[in-house]
């Protein structure tokens, strides 16, 4: 007997089912996601390229922000990041001679730069509002840690000023917790990352000259969990391309290698 038409109709929606979610399975096979330790100056910027990384790519990129002394202190300790997107140059470089970065992969993925801001529309108006100092707490991030901490330290120490203001400075443990403290009026002014304040129009601002500290060249590198991933393989390259340099131009960051 000759099956009826809505056992036909049935078979065949059965088949476009499991076609359907055998296409699903594939897609899923296929994306990977990288997880990414990223210092914090980067963090509005990194979070539009993670979004824009995963519609061109399909993978997922997984961000831990923080200072990058911080970050790479844990990936000493075996934290599971694929790749390093530092503040600095040189911990990039340990991180290869020390056996955590793959080598050849490093390449400077952003140039930064500091600012100094206050919620005060008067008080953060040139160099001079730090030599006439009407202000009681300056807020920098640890110099020791967060390299725009101490591209904070250099300016002032340039300017003449660091002796007489080092009373009032207040650290943060990177420079997301500078930008709160200022934010907040938990300190009047701070040195920020220019990158923080690109996109608002609150307050007062003084871009610092890149003459008065070393430049800030961040470099990024694979490590070693991710030699193999090929969603981490994808990020590095999304992150040198021209949807990524758009983001980074839009931040206030001069351009990488």
């Amino acid at each position: 007997m000759a099956p009826s038409l809505f056992s036909r109709m049935r078979w065949q929606i059965a088949r476009s089912l499991l076609a359907l979610g055998t296409a699903v399975l594939a897609t899923a096979a296929q994306a990977g996601e990288v997880k990414i330790a990223v210092a914090a100056n980067f963090t509005n910027a990194a979070k539009e390229i993670g979004v824009l990384f995963a519609r061109a790519s399909g993978h997922r990129a997984l961000f831990s922000f923080g200072s990058t002394g911080q970050l790479y202190t844990q990936i000493t300790q075996g934290a599971p990041y694929d790749v390093f997107l530092a503040a600095d140059r040189n911990r990039p470089k340990r991180a290869i001679a020390e056996g955590h970065a793959v080598k050849g992969s490093r390449f400077t993925y952003a140039a930064g730069r500091i600012a100094l801001f206050s919620m005060d529309k008067s008080l953060a108006r040139g160099s001079a509002s730090l030599e006439h100092g009407r202000f009681a707490k300056i807020a920098i991030a640890n110099p020791v840690t967060a390299p725009y901490g101490a591209a904070a330290v250099e300016t002032m120490k340039a300017l003449g000023v660091f002796g007489r203001l080092r009373p009032r400075i207040v650290q943060g443990n990177n420079i997301a917790q500078t930008y709160q403290f200022v934010e907040s009026g938990a300190a009047e002014v701070g040195f920020v990352a220019l990158s923080q304040i690109a996109r608002h129009e609150k307050g007062s601002r003084w871009i610092v000259p890149a003459s008065l500290h070393a430049a800030i060249r961040q470099d990024a590198v694979l490590l070693e969990r991710g030699r193999r991933n090929e969603a981490a393989l994808g990020f590095i390259g999304f992150l040198k391309g021209e949807q990524a340099r758009a983001v980074k131009e839009k931040y206030g960051y001069g351009a990488g290698e």
